[in-house]
């Protein structure tokens, strides 16, 4: 319905001047559509605004319902009628945010999947995911999404959980091992039994903590509103001192006019309208214009880490010998052999290799037996990859350096260890950098690392750019917690990728998604950098900081002109009918002011350069 009332204002407009210039009406019947408006769609709003006031809520929309009675009053029925549009145009964005901001739940249903392959008697059938009973046997294919939790009985593969756990590496699944709904399948087909309910998996837990955080997210008080709050009062106060002393009622009507908030109702919109688009242009998309509001005035900030500050994916970070076989040579044996396979860490493995422009040989005899790892002969030599848990698992004496955060692989050359490769979820070349100017260049008091990811790999990343404030290997459940605990200090920004994040965004003062990997995250995010690059959230910083300072200057300035032209309706030196002129060029000012947000400054990224 709060469409309708702006809809049918911008008719009556329409009408009107169409009455007015084409037919050339007399002004009692040229001025029936504004009545209509005023009556039908101004009368409501003005009905609001005397609740509020009864409240003692005082307001910018406050001043402009008074402002519609007085255009009432003085005959200036298409004035009053624009200022029904502009403060009904402006609740109906503040709805559509609102709507769009409860999306998110949506995109997290369209995630899921509707049904699941159930095997029976050697066959399989569709069935609906609520269908499925713990202890049935279902099949994933390829690149599906997981159905329910439960434990592979057939099939080997690999399954990418980052963004419901936060670990930065597609995992490897055997029988045995556990798979959680809402993953994402490999290349290859995975039988699985049903080890819980639908309505009990951990997918429908994150939706369960998600419709939690939707109902406690924070109210954010607009710019406008806190401006408008002590604006009002004065100019109602100017307004009625002026009638009262003169006791010409005129003077009262004159004062209203010129006071008529269109710095506020104009000049800040017009202000953040200009900044999203300076926004779109660096790839940043902001969802709830509120948040870019509110943004600049956030004193936490809290990130998530895999694919936040690292790039969500293993890199080779050591590679340890053990034997009489240099580093280089452990490293380009073992690539040559992970040519031929499809583990998650073989792209890591080559991607180094290649960096230090090794030399890759053929493979012959390559397979990767259950239980034993990756084999295969490689330049007369016999290559062995594995890891320390299943050379246990065969007897085999293990004798190296103790274990250390990330993954590792250890190496055999001709049964004989060889030395070990060390991996790790690696920091974005501009991560240190941009943790280190938060405090100094945008005034955080607190910084933080929240993630779902291991503590040993959590710390050995915040070592690396430097934050001391790490909570690691937490739930969603947890995530909004933190959150939650630090919007009730401080305005709190959160920053990350995953669907398990998407509740913490939700929750966070200004929630910003990190990247297109998940629409789940864009719905929850208030902005959403498209491109994954760190120096896009300082921009974004750099556009929020910029676009509250021209607003502000929009808004006080015209605000304090109004101030002044007050005094002098007052005074009686302008009449109703000159106030509102006085008030048009007020309003040019703020809106031609307002629109230099549009132009990009000189830089809009404060990060240091390496």
């Amino acid at each position: 319905m709060k469409i309708a009332i702006p809809a049918f204002t911008v008719c009556a407009i329409i009408l009107h001047l169409i009455l007015k210039y084409a037919l050339v009406l007399p002004e009692g019947l040229f001025n029936l559509p504004l009545l209509a408006a005023l009556v039908l769609g101004g009368f409501p709003l003005v009905l609001t605004l005397a609740k509020q006031a009864w409240a003692r809520e005082f307001s910018s929309d406050l001043l402009a319902g008074i402002a519609i009675l007085t255009s009432v009053a003085l005959g200036e029925y298409l004035a009053g009628v624009i200022v029904v549009l502009m403060l009904s145009g402006g609740q109906l964005l503040e709805e559509y945010a609102r709507v769009r901001a409860s999306g998110v739940l949506a995109a997290l249903a369209k995630r899921f999947p509707k049904t699941a392959h159930r095997r029976e008697n050697d066959q399989l059938q569709d069935v609906a995911v609520e269908d499925i009973a713990v202890g049935d046997v279902c099949v994933i294919y390829p690149h599906e999404t997981c159905p329910v939790d439960g434990v592979v009985i057939e099939g080997q593969g690999e399954m990418d959980e980052s963004y419901l756990t936060g670990e930065p590496y597609k995992l490897r699944k055997t029988p045995g091992a556990e798979v959680i709904s809402g993953a994402v399948n490999g290349n290859s087909a995975l039988t699985i039994r049903a080890s819980k309910l639908s309505n009990q998996s951990r997918f429908a837990q994150i939706v369960e903590v998600l419709k939690k955080a939707e109902q406690q997210r924070p109210n954010i008080r607009r710019l406008g509103d806190e401006l408008g709050a002590w604006y009002t009062p004065i100019a109602l106060g100017i307004a009625i001192a002026a009638a009262y002393f003169s006791g010409d009622f005129n003077r009262f009507l004159a004062v209203l006019v010129v006071a008529t908030p269109c710095p506020l109702i104009i000049g800040i919109p017009v202000a953040i309208i200009a900044s999203i688009s300076l926004a779109a242009k660096r790839s940043i998309i902001i969802r709830n214009p509120a948040a870019l509001e509110k943004m600049n005035d956030c004193k936490v900030i809290i990130l998530d880490k895999t694919g936040t500050l690292t790039y969500g994916e293993p890199v080779v970070t050591d590679v340890v010998s053990v034997s009489s076989h240099t580093k280089n040579h452990i490293l380009s044996l073992t690539a040559s052999l992970e040519q031929y396979s499809k583990h998650p860490l073989s792209g890591a493995v080559l991607r180094e290799a290649q960096k230090l422009g090794l030399p890759l040989y053929a493979a012959s005899s390559v397979s990767e037996p259950p239980g034993v790892g990756l084999l295969g002969r490689v330049y007369n030599h016999v290559i062995e990859v594995t890891s320390r848990k299943l050379l246990e698992r065969r007897g085999i004496k293990v004798e190296l350096p103790p274990s250390q955060s990330g993954l590792e692989c250890v190496v055999l050359i001709n049964g004989e260890i060889a030395g070990l490769i060390r991996f790790h979820d690696a920091p974005r070349k501009e991560s240190q950098n941009f943790v280190r100017h938060l405090s100094t260049n945008h005034g955080f008091k607190k910084v933080m690392i929240v993630s779902g990811d291991r503590e040993s790999e959590v710390r050995y990343l915040a070592e690396q750019v430097g934050i001391t404030d790490v909570r690691a290997s937490h739930s969603p459940e947890q995530k909004v917690q933190v959150v939650q605990e630090n919007v009730a200090k401080e305005p709190t920004l959160f920053i990350g990728d995953g669907i398990n994040d998407a509740p913490a965004l939700v929750a966070a003062t200004v929630g910003i998604a990190f990247g297109q990997n998940s629409d789940v995250t864009s719905e929850a995010g208030a902005a959403v950098i498209l491109e994954q690059s760190l120096k896009r959230v300082d921009e974004l910083f750099h556009i929020s900081q910029r676009m509250k300072k021209i607003a502000m200057q929009s808004a006080i300035g015209g605000m304090a002109a109004s101030l002044v032209g007050m005094g002098f309706a007052a005074f009686g030196l302008i009449t109703p009918v000159m106030g509102a002129l006085v008030q048009e060029g007020i309003d040019v000012f703020a809106i031609l002011n307002s629109l230099r947000a549009s132009f990009p400054p000189a830089a809009l990224s404060d990060i240091p350069e390496e």
